[in-house]
This record gives C-alpha cells, sequence and structure tokens, in this order.
C-alpha cells in the first residue's frame, strides 16, 4: 500500500533562479558619490550638459562646485533626456533668508519638465504643504518635512518612472515618484495626477522621453552634485 510519502521530495533548487545575472554595479564611495553606470550631469565643473530655453549655453553661475540660479536668467535644461530613472540631486537655498512662504529660496525640478518636486526653504518657513519643500507641486505633500537650516546642503534621491501614454495620447500608466530628503522618505510610490499647474487642477499631455528642468524662481538657490541612472524594465 502507498503512503501520502512516496512522492518525491521537494528540491530547493527548483525555484532558484540564475539567469540573467543582474550586472555588477560598483557604488560610489559614500552616499552622494555616483555609482559606476550613472550618467554625470553635473560634476560642479561647467554646463556642458545642460542648456536654457532656447538651446543656448545658460546663464546661471559656476563657482565652488555649484551652479546657481541667476534671477532673470531663465530655467535650464538637460541636453539629455530621460524616461524612468534613478535622480541624485543635491541643493542649498541662500544662506541669508529673504522673504517668507513662498519668496524663501524657491525653485524646483522639473521631470520630463512637466512635473515639479519642489525645491523651497521650509526651515521653519511655513506655506501651503503641498508647496513646501519635497511636496509634488500642488499636488502630493510630503509625508514629513526634513528640511535643514538654510544655507546647509541638502539632498534629495529620487525614483521617477514616466507615466505611459495609448496611441491616442490618452492615459495608459500614470507617473509614479519615490523620495528620499536627507536620506528620509518623504514619497513612496507616489501617483502623478498630471502636469505641474500653479492655477488649476493637473492636465494629461502625452508625450516621450524628455529633460530634467531645473527652475529659475528669482532666487539664488544652488544645485550640486547631479546624476541619474536609466531604469531599464
Amino acid at each position: 500500500m502507498a503512503t501520502a510519502f512516496s512522492q518525491d521530495k521537494p528540491d530547493p533548487k527548483d525555484t532558484e533562479v540564475w539567469e540573467p545575472e543582474p550586472k555588477v554595479v560598483k557604488p560610489g564611495q559614500n552616499l552622494s558619490a555616483p555609482p559606476s553606470d550613472a550618467i554625470i550631469l553635473f560634476d560642479g565643473k561647467n554646463l556642458e550638459n545642460w542648456a536654457d530655453k532656447d538651446g543656448n549655453t545658460p546663464k546661471w553661475t559656476v563657482a565652488d562646485g555649484a551652479m546657481t540660479a541667476a534671477k532673470g536668467t531663465g530655467d535650464v535644461k538637460t541636453k539629455q533626456t530621460f524616461g524612468d530613472i534613478q535622480l541624485h540631486i543635491e541643493w542649498r537655498t541662500p544662506a541669508k533668508v529673504e522673504g517668507e512662504g513662498q519668496g524663501r529660496g524657491n525653485s524646483g525640478i522639473f521631470l520630463s519638465e512637466k512635473y515639479e518636486l519642489q525645491v523651497l526653504d521650509s526651515y521653519n518657513n511655513r506655506t501651503y504643504s503641498n508647496g513646501q519643500a519635497g511636496s509634488i507641486y500642488k499636488q502630493s505633500m510630503p509625508m514629513v518635512n526634513a528640511s535643514k537650516p538654510p544655507g546647509e546642503w541638502q539632498v534629495y534621491d529620487v525614483v521617477y518612472l514616466a507615466p505611459k501614454f495609448n496611441q491616442d495620447g490618452s492615459l495608459k500608466t500614470a507617473g509614479r515618484i519615490t523620495v528620499f530628503h536627507n536620506g528620509v522618505l518623504i514619497h513612496h510610490n507616489t501617483e502623478i495626477q498630471g502636469t505641474t499647474e500653479y492655477i488649476g487642477k493637473p492636465k494629461i499631455v502625452a508625450h516621450e522621453k524628455a529633460s530634467i528642468r531645473l527652475q529659475d524662481h528669482g532666487n539664488p538657490t544652488s544645485f550640486r552634485n547631479i546624476w541619474v541612472r536609466e531604469i531599464s524594465h
């Protein structure tokens, strides 16, 4: 008489997956250093990877390893276009506090040139929650306010999954974003509702790969150590 235990004993190797083997990427020497497969967008030396809205050399200043918005010169954007990315970017609002609310150290990081991750001096500076540092501007507030004092360097580490569109331009899959601010999780797989609008609701606008754009909002906010890794699925 056969027993219930006559079947072959399961082998743990049955659930082992060996191929494909993930490629080796050497981490940076510290959490801010780019890994071996990163695309360096700004290394502190020049703006050769950036352009103004007309495709010309930007008029932002470069000094002491940082690029700083020059009032009235307009936004700057990467010459290279991107879809899904991991982004590392460091930023600093002016040490001298001038203004309040949205007038203190205001800038922004526009992913695909359309979706703004807010940059602002939000250290002891109350403004609307979905407009403070770390917000997906006018859409989603950060979980917490992890801001450092003005004049100190701060870090955003971002995973951005761009929205996908059908052939007729309708939305197929909403964009999503995860953000760490100074090492603190402030967005986890947050849905991007549409374009960033100062007045009115977000809009669905179909697009392909696009640049990363940094905003000139009239404040001398600085950026450094900007790199990305393209995410392939």
